[in-house]
């Protein structure tokens, strides 16, 4: 299985640089290889060989090609020795693999790795040809590469690359020959488009997941304004834009969104720290690789920015290589790691096997060991150099140097997360070749029931194998969903400065996506070490609303930013941030922070308040007084004063009276309907009894002096008969109106909300308006008729006249009543009730002082005065 860069007729080309250019290239029968061999790797034969890519290098140092000669080999400024950790795991697992009974048994696996320098052309190159197969010397004697020359098999399956970017690049490279892809370390969630890259699988968990949980993290210790910057990459973008629409789930507002070069100049540098030091946010999200890192803290050291909260994406929060340099401001710094195995059983010792005497034979190793030493070995085949340090400079080395003095991430197996994704990776493939070889022809998942064979195997359908496989490793079930991508579990990891001023990367907590959202994040509080202080600093835009306010957008700014608004009257908010104030029911009104609703106090005339006893004691009064004069009258009922004025009507009417006084308690306690409907049809007729016998009073004397002219025979129909039917049918007329109102629509009990905010006034509606003023009308008319004839008798000659005294209380009666209407109007609850029963008692007291206190008077202190003679004395 080959892919071949140049097929039948193919182009062979003339290593010789100063031939001519046209006749430097020439069909060949058969393909051929062109460009120079690349001889550093790792590599080990085996029946199926796995490919593998890594970033050792990184940050190509800058240079402008002549574009006279062919380009030199790029150098770098960094060498990752966690890289070759990653390098050094994979082939860990592979040769453990092959010392293994119960995994491949009969099938041994070899590997190719090669170094991606984390740039697309170095890892598309590199990928080519671990697809192809390596070539070794020129067979033909013409310095051409053909393709029988192959030395090193071809891979059918590539673990690589740790960058997002470089991976989509090498899936749209491979994609259409099928050649399945496994990153240990690519998080962007574009890359489970399935559509678009469907040959990709990884041991890493997508970003989707990390972005969720940083939102949660955020949310958690309620910074509500914070930063977010990235590099200008597929991983940031992607990041950035899943973590905005993901926060804002948590009302979580960006201050700011940043994204700059990979490669960082002094220009974009202070730019972006412009925008740092121009915002109020205290905490930032920085998704980013750790070069990067490096560069922002050196321009934030210069200008001296401190008290920032650093959270780290997953690309950088276990890079404990920054520490060193930038430990004063990385300390405190949050972010979520990959799972970490605690323990690879046996790779401590791999790692540590590494002596002098086998690192000659790698530019690999050569290049580790003269970078940690900083020695040159003698016949050094490294050629890489970094930063301004030429290599070729350096001292020889001793003999006497041991990589165990010195620290190395190469060999820290403290914090196993990448390289425990290689380590699942090759295990991946592993278990999908085993499931291969276990497959029975004729129940296979291809064509006719087929299997694939691993002998001659056909990468697609390995990569089919490896979809569907489910393993344990160290204890860790590895599952992947429909995209490839593995269940989410990320430890949250925290930069504490220990006392001696090294790094400790402690978990503080973790993120487990298979839990549902309420319980996924969990985190240990009380362990975090803090940039400043002993807690989590604040960052907000603004300050949270209390219970009993609500939030206020501000106009052009982020839902972070507003303003506190206090609740409107009759609303409450009981909860912070509230975007709206809930009005309380109607019996319920809020307190004075507006944080609760309580029940509306219940206002109605009581007789256990001060006006209450008032009121009852001048009702009670009044029917004692009416039936004190009543008793007095019957008493001297023989005497002329009683006599006089039609006796009967006069007993009437105090009787009516002491129940005119009596009805004012009705309009007193809790109103009921049953009251209700009884307190003003007795008002209505008590009353229309009273000015019924007045008018009939009046309307005797009147006529009975009429009665005197000769030949007048109008006394006949003024007899005690006709009285007492005019009383009754007078009354009769009110009793039917209170009928008509109690049939149609009768007065009832309403708590009054409406009126005052905090109070429900239980009162009594009238129901019907109409039947209410007719009452009380009907009254009016009476009093009326009874003021004119009054009137109309106040001169007639008799000392004892009786119309003078009616028309007096009548003018109190009307004045009293049309002074009850507007105050009657205007008022509500309790005192509309007090008012009604003042004017009972002012008219009822006013009818009682003004008719019968003359008599009284006569009666008890001026008996002499009691005669007829005196009475008929003009």
């Amino acid at each position: 299985m080959y892919l071949q860069l140049l097929t039948q007729p193919c182009l062979s080309h003339n290593l010789n640089q100063d031939s001519d250019l046209s006749s430097s290239f020439s069909f060949l029968p058969h393909c051929a290889y062109i460009g120079e061999v690349e001889s550093n790797s790792f590599y080990q034969d085996g029946d199926v060989v796995l490919g593998g890519v890594f970033p050792l290098h990184y940050t190509r140092v800058s240079s402008l090609p002549p574009y006279t000669s062919k380009p030199e080999p790029g150098s770098y400024k960094f060498f990752s020795a966690r890289a070759l950790r990653w390098m050094q795991t994979m082939t860990f697992a592979i040769r453990e693999i092959n010392q293994r009974n119960d995994l491949l048994p009969a099938l041994r696996l070899g590997f190719h790795i090669k170094d991606s320098c984390n740039e697309v052309p170095v890892s598309l190159k590199a990928s080519l040809l671990l697809v192809n197969g390596q070539p070794g010397p020129p067979a033909t004697g013409n310095g051409m590469l053909g393709c029988a020359d192959v030395t090193r098999s071809p891979s059918p399956v590539i673990i690589g690359d740790a960058s997002s970017g470089v991976s989509m690049a090498l899936l749209r490279s491979l994609g259409p020959f099928q050649i399945p892809l496994v990153s240990y370390f690519a998080s962007c969630s574009c890359l489970s488009e399935q559509t678009e890259f469907p040959m990709f699988m990884r041991t890493m968990p997508s970003d989707a997941f990390q972005v969720r949980a940083l939102a949660r993290l955020v949310s958690h210790f309620g910074w509500t304004w914070v930063g977010v910057i990235g590099e200008e990459s597929d991983y940031a973008y992607f990041a950035v834009q899943l973590f905005l629409q993901e926060s804002s789930l948590y009302g979580v507002c960006a201050a700011y969104v940043h994204h700059f070069p990979v490669v960082l100049s002094q220009k974009p540098l202070d730019k972006l720290l412009d925008v740092i030091q121009g915002s109020s946010s205290k905490v930032i999200i920085n998704f980013c690789i750790e070069t990067e890192v490096q560069s922002i803290m050196r321009a934030i050291r210069q200008r001296n920015i401190t008290g920032i909260q650093w959270i780290a994406g997953e690309a950088w929060a276990t890079a404990n290589s920054l520490w060193g340099e930038f430990g004063d401001l990385l300390s405190g710094t949050l972010g979520f790691g990959i799972r970490r195995a605690e323990v690879i059983p046996g790779l401590k010792q791999h790692l540590s096997s590494l002596r002098r005497s086998n690192i000659q034979d790698s530019a690999f190793l050569t290049e580790f060991w003269e970078e940690s030493l900083n020695c040159r070995l003698n016949g050094s085949v490294n050629t890489h150099y970094h930063y301004i340090d030429n290599h070729l400079d350096r001292k020889p080395c001793s003999g006497m140097e041991d990589l165990n003095d010195v620290y190395a991430a190469f060999s820290d197996v403290s914090q196993l997360r990448v390289s425990y994704n290689v380590y699942k990776a090759v295990y991946l493939v592993a278990h999908a070749l085993q499931r291969m070889s276990d497959c029975v022809l004729g129940q296979g998942p291809f064509v006719n029931g087929t299997c694939g064979k691993p002998q001659s195997l056909e990468p697609w359908q390995l990569f089919h194998y490896m979809k569907i496989t489910k393993f344990s490793i160290l204890g860790e079930k590895v599952d992947f969903d429909h995209n490839g991508d593995p269940i989410a579990l990320y430890d949250l990891i925290n930069w504490r400065r220990e006392q001696d001023g090294s790094l400790r990367l402690l978990k503080v907590g973790f993120y487990d996506a298979s839990l549902s959202p309420e319980l996924s994040l969990v985190v240990n509080d009380s362990a975090i070490q803090w940039p400043v202080g002993q807690q989590a600093i604040r960052s907000v835009c603004s300050e949270s609303c209390p219970p009993g306010k609500r939030v206020a957008r501000r106009k052009g700014k982020p839902v972070c930013c507003f303003d506190c608004v206090t609740c409107a009257e009759g609303e409450v908010s009981n909860n912070t941030d509230s975007l709206d104030c809930t009005r309380c029911q109607d019996d319920m009104w809020p307190n004075d922070m507006r944080n609760l609703c309580l029940p509306k106090n219940v206002e109605f005339l009581s007789y256990n308040e001060p006006m209450g006893v008032v009121l009852c004691a001048g009702s009670v009064l009044g029917a004692c007084f009416s039936l004190l004069v009543l008793a007095l009258f019957f008493k001297h009922k023989a005497s002329p004063v009683v006599r006089a004025n039609n006796m009967e009507l006069s007993f009437f009417l105090l009787l009516f009276l002491a129940t005119c006084f009596l009805i004012g308690l009705l309009f007193i306690g809790e109103p009921s309907d049953w009251l209700c409907r009884t307190r003003y049809p007795a008002f209505g007729i008590s009353f229309a009894l009273c000015i019924s016998c007045l008018l009939a009073k009046t309307s005797v004397v009147l006529m009975a002096f009429r009665a005197t002219l000769p030949g007048s025979g109008v006394m006949k129909w003024f007899g005690p008969n006709q009285q007492r039917a005019s009383v009754l049918l007078c009354t009769v007329v009110q009793g039917s109106i209170c009928l008509i109102w109690l049939r149609t629509n009768p007065p009832f009990t309403n708590s009054n909300t409406g009126y005052l905010r905090n109070t429900i006034i239980i009162e009594c509606a009238t129901g019907s308006e109409v039947g209410f003023w007719c009452v009380l009308g009907y009254i009016g008319l009476l009093a009326c008729l009874c003021f004119f004839m009054a009137f109309l008798a106040r001169e007639l000659p008799d000392n004892f006249n009786e119309a003078k005294f009616i028309t007096f209380s009548m003018l109190i009666f009307f004045a009293v009543w049309i002074t009850f209407i507007p105050v009657y109007m205007s008022t509500a609850g309790k005192y509309t009730v007090a008012v009604h029963i003042f004017a009972i008692l002012a008219s009822a007291y006013g009818l009682l002082f003004c008719i019968f206190a003359p008599k009284c008077y006569i009666i008890i202190l001026n008996p002499e005065k009691n005669s007829k003679k005196n009475m008929m004395h003009k």
